[in-house]
């Protein structure tokens, strides 16, 4: 693996000899930002500077726009149309703002362009979560699925993870209708250049490439891939966005200027073949499951698997080739110079890394039932061209397959997540929020998951509200913001069950009896969706109740059945949680010998068959979820000096001074803060306490 660095690439001093940028050296933001613009009864007023000019293009033949009008005015606006944004857009619009989405074009609103799915490990958690919580992806990928399977089934409820294919270009479609049914939001096209501050530094107007000012009070930056992109393909390098679509070239300098901190980040795409030049025979067929579970709580039913996909590997032949090309790869060339994924890395870059390995599993994924394209799934590279047709051409099944669209790898500018507070909101600019890849993170399911994060804490924000902040044992979604404003991420962040302590209690299954109630109380869960989610909840507690007080007797019957589970007989009579609590007899099989049970919802049988099976461990991470939560609910406040608190070592206040966190259990998630340290804080808020 590469060696990087944790520095940022990009802040206003680099891109200081670009038409329209000032010089702005360290120091200087803050006092140009209260320049800039100012807010008062005759309406905006710009500094006259160079500023002024908006765009900052490097394009001889794109004519920068000297004059501003103001358009419109709102109250929050979302900078880019992907999963963040979206979510974001949603929630926003939802509690009451009145929200609008720019897209540098709509016409790629919710694209997929690394893969047709939604959802796989953790990420399955995270859509689900999403939907608990009032956010549309789950109910969008339903409606537009045509493959669907759980994942990890033989390792345990607490990893089991939903994934479906998707069906590219109709979701997009879907989404971007449903943005433009939604009440009290606008869909716009156009590229955001420059987001303006007002005298106290926060959010006040943004600016479009045309010359168009719109007010707002919060904005929320979900940039994506966009971001002063840069598509290389082996030698080759263009300014461009995913699938073609323009970049966003003019926000970069503008959010420095106003002391955002950039670095460069990159991820890649997989080729895309025509399935007509494909030879499926002798490859293996993944099939979806009999019985589809859905991503949304309120999708019932209907549900089918449309496809199938197929299995190829690497082999002897791909390895070679790519060894023998590794000196053209701009990865180790040094043309690439941003941060690729760790868990998601190109296929060259697996080789690599895995010398030993004698193969590489590829998936060969449809990307829709209206088109012939197929996903090569797990070989994404920014080898050239020519070398990527040799390398497809050595697969079994793609010996001739025609490449209607090679793979590439893409560079990005995001910002350092350290910058965020809980919320989303940046810590030293008012009403200014990121979300998705613009925070540092990889994958759809991680940039939604942040959008509705942002979206709901802007709309809590502007109406005076408490502000919506997950913890690590409510939610994946907690855990993956904690993660990033706490410790950041010098590479794109990817979701794992590995990285919650508290997984069994952050199941799939459960994730509206975790986050429903919340979503209801923030104001995004309807009263027919909330009555729906009781109901639910009611049938769980009986059905667990009543088996609480089942008692089978050691009759022929019970005795019969235990036989052909595999399971011991039984002398005496046990009670049925205590039968379901072996691990060869499942819920549905002891039906049987259960005659009083009810006719209930699959959902609700399986809570209450995990939540029985697993009672011991569930109630063992309940007590630690409630030792976490103490410290959670133990405050710091914003205006505390670091500097002032005898007893802390100094590596201990440079990091809490930069991260500030919002409570001792955060601070004590920070690197370089040990327990002595997060003792001396107790202590010391105590005393504070005292003297108030």
């Amino acid at each position: 693996m590469r060696e990087t660095t944790e520095e940022p690439i990009l802040t206003a001093e680099r891109d200081a000899g670009a038409e329209g940028v000032p010089v702005l050296r360290k120091g200087q933001h803050g006092q140009h930002a209260k320049a800039h613009l100012q807010i008062g009864n005759g309406g905006a007023r710009t500094c006259k500077c160079a500023a002024e000019k908006i765009g900052n293009s490097e394009n001889e033949n794109m004519k920068e726009v000297t004059k501003l009008f103001t358009a419109d005015s709102y109250d929050v606006v979302v900078v880019g149309g992907g999963h963040a944004g979206i979510e974001a857009s949603f929630a926003s619009a939802r509690l009451g703002m009145k929200t609008c989405l720019f897209s540098i074009s709509l016409d790629s609103v919710a694209n997929l362009p690394c893969n047709p799915s939604i959802g796989g490990t953790a990420k399955g958690h995270l859509v689900r979560e999403i939907d608990a919580l009032g956010g549309e992806m789950g109910r969008a990928a339903d409606a537009t699925l045509i493959q669907s399977r759980i994942l990890n089934k033989g390792k345990g409820p607490a990893v089991y993870s939903l994934r479906a294919q998707i069906d590219r270009r109709r979701y997009q479609t879907e989404m971007k209708h449903r943005l433009e049914l939604c009440e009290g939001l606008d869909v716009r096209q156009g590229e955001i250049v420059r987001v303006n501050l007002d005298g106290d530094g926060n959010v006040c107007s943004v600016d479009t490439r045309m010359g168009a000012r719109y007010m707002c009070r919060a904005a929320i930056i979900c940039t994506g891939t966009y971001l002063k992109s840069n598509v290389i393909v082996g030698e080759f390098s263009m300014e461009s966005g995913p699938d073609g679509v323009f970049p966003s070239v003019g926000l970069s300098a503008a959010l420095a200027e106003i002391g955002v901190e950039l670095r460069r980040f990159k991820t890649g795409t997989p080729p895309r073949v025509n399935r007509r030049s494909i030879d499926f025979d002798g490859l293996e067929v993944q099939e979806g499951d009999e019985k589809i579970t859905p991503f949304s709580f309120e999708t019932e039913g209907g549900l089918e698997n449309r496809v199938v996909c197929h299995v190829t590997y690497t082999n002897a032949d791909t390895h070679k080739i790519i060894m023998d090309n590794i000196h053209r790869s701009p990865l180790y060339g040094g043309m690439i110079k941003g941060i690729g994924p760790r868990y998601c890395p190109s296929i060259e870059d697996k080789i690599m890394r895995f010398r030993d390995k004698e193969r590489h599993q590829l998936f060969i994924e449809p990307m829709g039932e209206d088109t012939e394209e197929m996903y090569i799934q797990g070989f994404s590279s920014s080898l050239p061209e020519d070398v990527q047709l040799k390398m497809l051409h050595s697969l079994k099944g793609l010996e001739n397959a025609q490449v209607t669209r090679c793979a590439y790898a893409i560079e990005y500018d995001c910002c350092n997540p350290l910058q965020l507070k809980p919320t989303l909101e940046f810590k030293k600019i008012g009403g200014l929020y990121g979300a998705g890849q613009f925070n540092g993170t990889s994958g759809y399911e991680e940039a939604a998951a942040q959008g509705i994060v942002a979206g709901i804490n802007a709309a809590l924000k502007l109406k005076g509200e408490e502000p919506m902040i997950l913890d690590r044992s409510d939610a994946y979604i907690g855990t993956l913001i904690d993660d990033l404003v706490t410790k950041g991420t010098n590479e794109p962040y990817r979701m794992m069950t590995s990285r919650s302590e508290y997984r069994l209690l952050l199941r799939q299954d459960n994730a509206d009896m975790r986050l429903t109630p919340i979503g209801r109380r923030v104001g995004l869960i309807s009263d027919g969706r909330y009555a729906r989610f009781l109901e639910k909840k009611r049938l769980i507690d009986e059905e667990r109740e009543r088996l609480a007080h089942v008692v089978f007797p050691p009759s022929e019957k019970v005795c019969g059945f235990l036989d052909r589970m595999g399971s011991t007989r039984i002398t005496t009579g046990i009670h049925a949680t205590d039968l379901l609590k072996r691990p060869e007899i499942t819920y549905a099989e002891m039906a049987e010998i259960d005659a009083g049970r009810p006719s209930l919802p699959d959902d609700v049988c399986e809570q209450v068959e995990i939540s029985i099976k697993y009672d011991g461990y569930i109630n063992r991470q309940i007590i630690q979820a409630n030792r976490f939560k103490k410290l959670e609910n133990k405050k710091l406040p914003e205006d505390i000096c670091y500097a002032e608190i005898e007893g802390l070592r100094i590596e201990a206040r440079q990091k809490l001074e930069k991260i500030r966190p919002v409570s001792i259990g955060q601070a004590s998630r920070i690197s370089g803060v040990s327990p002595a340290d997060v003792a001396v804080l107790v202590v010391y808020m105590k005393s504070r306490r005292e003297k108030k």
